[in-house]
């Protein structure tokens, strides 16, 4: 398949919105799901860390990948976000399509 998800976080329901809202008005992304909270244990700067964040889910085209980190790395508050992306092997075939038509138009 020609299309990916990607899967991010943010640290608050503002960032995450902005962050998609550019996303889709660029058409870089068809579609993005947020979710409002999610706990987060990770290991940063030499110690367990634990906090609240936003978890988000894009889809789009394997092609836009890069374009789409990038942008979301200049958008992000983040020193070093969470923004990695799975490519999509199997699904309905009308929404993979819808996904390529959404983003045929990208603004990048």
């Amino acid at each position: 398949m020609q299309t990916a998800v990607i899967y991010m976080t943010a640290g608050s329901i503002e960032e995450a919105r902005k962050i998609a809202d550019e996303l889709i008005g660029k058409r870089l992304c068809a579609c993005v799901n947020i979710f409002p909270q999610i706990e987060s244990v990770y290991y940063w700067n030499n110690a367990v860390q634990r906090n609240n964040e936003i978890a988000f889910i894009a889809k789009t085209r394997q092609s836009l990948v890069p374009q789409v980190i990038e942008e979301v790395k200049r958008l992000h508050s983040y020193e070093v976000p969470c923004v990695v992306s799975l490519p999509i092997e199997r699904g309905n075939p009308h929404f993979i399509q819808w996904i390529l038509d959404e983003t045929a138009d990208c603004k990048l």
